[in-house]
């Protein structure tokens, strides 16, 4: 079994938002059972609360279910998950702290490193602030880059 956990900032927005989507997309191949999905921040701000109300509505939109409650991320998840996948480079540094060895350095990675149209180091936005599009946009992102990675992972090392 493949672990995996996607983190930003409060996780109430886009880790979330990835969880759901691989969550779908593993569940359309029939693979469910391959995968632990997770998400976390690393802030603890909203520890406890679901979702952002306007990730889930727009995931619902697209028949993505957004569930769960917000954690925060610690050191120990570097040994619980195979993959820790940051959003944006602020998160992906406050995780490359946290990661004191060099088995956790390697599970980190950037989100829209899965995406082979993204441009290099390209960070997920915050759609927290922002208008309704910025969750679509956010979506549209993650689907791209969970697509990836499910490619990447159903392929295998090779």
């Amino acid at each position: 079994m493949t672990r995996i956990c996607f983190v930003c900032l409060g996780n109430i927005c886009r880790s979330p938002t990835a969880e759901g989507i691989f969550r779908h997309l593993v569940a359309q191949h029939g693979r469910t059972g391959q995968f632990a999905i997770d998400s976390a921040g690393t802030a603890a701000w909203h520890v406890g609360k679901p979702p952002d109300t306007r990730s889930t509505a727009a995931a619902a939109q697209r028949g993505i279910r957004l569930t769960g409650a917000a954690r925060a991320f610690t050191a120990a998840d570097f040994e619980r998950f195979d993959l820790v996948i940051a959003m944006d480079d602020n998160n992906h540094a406050v995780l490359s702290r946290m990661a004191t060895t060099d088995a956790a350095r390697r599970r980190l990675h950037r989100m829209r490193d899965f995406d082979p149209d993204s441009p290099p180091g390209a960070s997920v936005p915050d759609p927290y602030y922002g208008g309704e599009h910025g969750f679509e946009d956010v979506l549209d992102i993650c689907q791209r880059a969970c697509e990836g990675l499910l490619e990447v992972l159903l392929e295998g090392p090779g």
